[in-house]
């Protein structure tokens, strides 16, 4: 406990450290939002990140398998809170550590970019994220009030995308 309150002191000016829970099987769960920046914000499924090498996605799975019906509801609502709450503008996602056993996820970060596991996405909600973000920045956002009145974009379908690596 000295030394580690030690390092916080010296690297970041205060001591102060906190334990989370440790979740035994976790999982990576992402929701990807789109926000015109007028607090207009959708949802276009999540996806499963679980498998990672090395702290990289090995496997992305859209939609995350075994995830029951009210916790992807409520990862989604909060996902479209937080994004609208800030007037998001663009893609973005919003990942979360998943406990299977509780039930229960706890917010991990937000990533304010379009990720390399987009394409899943795309694929089970039949939507071009790139596309949406080029109208967006020219000043078009009519493509999103069909979807923002449900808050979501329907998904159909399952993908997955495995990333390989030589070493």
């Amino acid at each position: 406990y000295a030394r580690v309150t030690s390092l916080a002191e010296r690297s970041f000016g205060s001591g102060g450290v906190f334990a989370e829970r440790y979740v035994a099987n976790a999982r990576h769960v992402e929701v990807q939002v789109f926000g015109d920046g007028e607090g207009n914000v959708v949802t276009l499924g999540d996806r499963d990140c679980s498998l990672q090498r090395r702290n990289q996605k090995v496997v992305e799975e859209a939609p995350a398998p075994a995830l029951p019906d009210e916790v992807r509801r409520r990862l989604h609502d909060s996902s479209r809170a937080l994004a609208a709450g800030i007037g998001y503008r663009s893609a973005g996602t919003v990942e979360f550590v998943y406990d299977p056993e509780r039930q229960d996820a706890s917010f991990l970060e937000v990533n304010a970019r379009l990720q390399v596991e987009h394409p899943v996405t795309e694929e089970v909600t039949g939507t071009d994220l790139v596309a949406w973000m080029l109208r967006l920045a020219g000043g078009d956002a009519s493509f999103l009030p069909p979807y923002a009145e449900t808050g979501a974009v329907p998904v159909r379908g399952h993908a997955v995308e495995a990333r390989l690596y030589a070493e």
